[in-house]
């Protein structure tokens, strides 16, 4: 069996001898000579790198990706009886703690205080005495009401991270109930849940379903002081919404990770506007347990067990 490898990530792997694992460059096609592979792992792979490999690799029964979204690889064009995991839970760690930052440095003001040095500027403002208590503001995470939409195991991670700091977090979730100590509501409950939310986190994966769920008319339910927060994917939200909303003065502002199209265009007015952070797709980007991954889905494979974190 030979099993490709992305040169994105160094895996040590432990495989079986009959295994052949072979390196190749993300950046290029897959070589002539390794279009025979059974196994593609990909990490960091351009959208068109992963649709030539669907067309070429006609020998490939498993994919596996180690994003936390497998869209790219999902919407490639592999044979419908290619079985594809995913990177679930490899990312929980590392979103959440950027997360945090994200919410934090919008809660403390930190965008406008780097504004403010680069400007050789004290920002007095944003120091010295400040309201212990400041009504229809966000500026402590301390009793503030997070909802956190797309609930699974990032968000499982960044909920107790967040009550720690003294925030009220809850979830939404296709299936409402109780996960890691805290409520999760359906989509349904939105309209009454985002009036009384003072910062709201966005991780929904890039679904046919998921297209700018956060539209204008959902953006116009959240309190004028609200702030969003978006990790999981660009398509998910309505950036020209967003923009217009904090122009307008209808939201607080947004920490934007994701964005549809990446990089962010050097002339993207997002760029400009000060109550919009940008982040260049950092909160993830290192697979924690990776090669554990790989090496317990590849021994499922071979045995005909239940992989973990399959898509499809």
């Amino acid at each position: 069996m030979k099993l490709l490898l992305p040169d994105s990530i160094d895996l040590d792997l432990r495989l079986p001898d009959d295994v052949h694992a072979v390196r190749y460059a993300i950046a290029r096609p897959v070589p002539d000579a390794d279009v025979d592979a059974e196994v593609l792992v990909v990490w960091g792979n351009e959208a068109a790198q992963v649709r030539d490999a669907a067309r070429r690799l006609t020998r490939v029964r498993w994919v596996q990706t180690l994003a936390a979204g497998p869209d790219v690889v999902l919407q490639a064009g592999f044979a419908p009886d290619v079985v594809v995991t995913g990177g679930r839970g490899l990312h929980d760690h590392t979103v959440a703690e950027h997360t945090l930052a994200l919410t934090l440095a919008a809660a403390r003001r930190v965008h406008l205080l780097a504004r403010a040095q680069v400007g050789h500027r004290w920002a007095g403002e944003w120091g010295g005495l400040q309201p212990v208590h400041e009504a229809d503001s966000f500026r402590t995470l301390r009793g503030a009401r997070v909802v956190i939409w797309g609930f699974g195991g990032i968000a499982g991670t960044l909920a107790p991270l967040l009550a720690a700091l003294g925030a009220h977090v809850t979830g939404v979730a296709r299936s409402p109930g109780r996960r890691e100590g805290f409520d999760v509501v359906a989509a349904a409950d939105l309209p009454v849940l985002l009036p009384r939310t003072d910062v709201l986190i966005m991780i929904l994966p890039a679904t046919p379903e998921t297209s700018r769920a956060l539209d204008a008319d959902l953006l116009a339910l959240l309190p004028v002081h609200a702030w969003l927060v978006n990790v999981g994917r660009g398509s998910t939200v309505d950036a020209d919404a967003v923009l217009t909303a904090i122009r307008a003065g209808r939201l607080g502002g947004a920490a934007l990770d994701v964005f549809d199209t990446e990089p962010l265009a050097p002339d993207s007015a997002l760029w400009d506007e000060p109550n919009i952070i940008i982040s260049p797709h950092a909160a993830g980007g290192r697979p924690i347990g990776a090669a554990q991954r790989v090496t317990e889905n590849l021994a499922a494979f071979r045995a005909g067990r239940p992989m973990r974190d399959v898509v499809r």
